[in-house]
């Protein structure tokens, strides 16, 4: 099992450690829930050095990103981000994933913790075509998660950046916490602002320390991967392995907006005829509408109590106080106010599709 840099520091906060993506990693500190409200009303930290990063570079950097991911890269700018995903060649997703464009030439890949050696494999299969230059420097390199609200205001002391200048899916790269080339980057996996760290291993445990400097006035908190998983369901935010995986395409997963068939990409031609098909079932958005939990792998049924799909995500919401999940369905019952039940034990309870995020603000 491997350890972040800071695993020591979330021991010593009391932090409930569990196994996840190969990685000794936080789960939570004082609670789901409580963690999930300082998140969604103040500001918190979550350490999330397990992703992985690739850079790539060279001349024909760009080429090789188009080929193996579905959006359309070539409308990033040097400090831009942009989601994405790599399409696998039958129809399914070998990972969702954000390309960040540094600089000429020269591209991040920031990928699933689970997926870094299939992703690395994956690309530099198509690598021989175009012999761009890879390198994978996920062990090297830590990221810190700062998100809500309150992030600009609590982290505006520790770098020159106006970083409320930083708009969303933006970067960058500049001082901060006395530490010179630090990607900052508006992204995050909450729904709730603020921005996302990247550092060197040895540089991390200085960011940390003074982030939270900086924060205890505003109430920061470090947070844990459970309240991770809360934030980003209520917002509908797809999770690799639950969600979205090598079985989903991006068509019947609500990812047509970043497949771009404007180019040439892995699968291309069979992900395009899907999308003017459609699709023979849809990732939805369901609420429940009497009390229950649902949870991953709970069978959707019909009003005869056929199963019709299956709970790839579900939870209690600590927002909003209900039953909320993501699921796939035949498309019959993918229209919003759709009526379908989810199998909990042995209760068939009432639930409806609804239109995301769950949470608004």
């Amino acid at each position: 099992m491997k350890n972040t840099a800071l695993t020591t520091t979330h021991e010593s906060l009391g932090a409930k450690m569990v196994p996840f993506a190969g990685y000794n990693m936080p789960v939570s500190y004082e609670g789901v829930n409580a963690e999930h409200e300082t998140v969604r009303k103040g500001v918190g930290v979550f350490d999330v050095s397990h992703m992985g990063e690739f850079l790539i570079s060279g001349p024909t950097a760009l080429d090789l990103i188009q080929k193996v991911s579905s959006n359309d890269a070539t409308k990033l700018t040097i400090g831009r981000a942009q989601y994405s995903c790599l399409p696998n060649e039958t129809g399914g997703i070998v990972d969702d994933l954000i390309i960040y464009k540094i600089k000429e030439e020269q591209y991040l890949l920031v990928v699933n913790a689970s997926n870094i050696e299939k992703d690395w494999n994956h690309i530099s299969s198509y690598n021989d075509e175009f012999n761009a230059d890879m390198k994978n420097i996920s062990e090297g390199y830590s990221l810190l998660a700062i998100q809500g609200p309150k992030a600009v205001e609590a982290m505006q002391s520790l770098t020159s950046v106006n970083l409320a200048d930083i708009k969303f899916y933006h970067f960058e790269v500049a001082d901060f916490a006395g530490i010179e080339n630090v990607i900052i980057s508006a992204t995050g996996y909450t729904g709730s602002g603020g921005f996302e760290i990247y550092c060197k291993n040895d540089e991390v445990k200085q960011i940390w320390d003074k982030v939270f400097e900086a924060g205890a006035d505003f109430g920061i908190k470090p947070i844990g991967l459970a309240a991770r998983d809360t934030l980003r369901l209520e917002m509908g935010y797809c999770l690799y392995g639950n969600d979205i995986d090598d079985n989903t395409s991006p068509i019947e997963a609500g990812l047509g907006w970043v497949t771009k068939f404007n180019k040439d990409f892995v699968n291309s031609a069979a992900l395009e005829k899907e999308k003017q098909q459609g699709p023979e079932r849809k990732l939805v958005a369901f609420e429940l509408d009497a009390r229950g939990i649902p949870r991953h792998g709970y069978d959707i049924v019909d009003g005869n109590g056929k199963t019709i799909g299956v709970v790839t995500s579900g939870t209690m919401s600590p927002s909003i106080g209900t039953g909320i999940g993501l699921g796939y369905v035949p498309p019959i019952f993918s229209d919003l106010g759709s009526k379908i039940n989810i199998q909990i034990r042995k209760n068939a309870v009432p639930a409806s599709v609804v239109k995301l995020p769950f949470y608004k603000k």
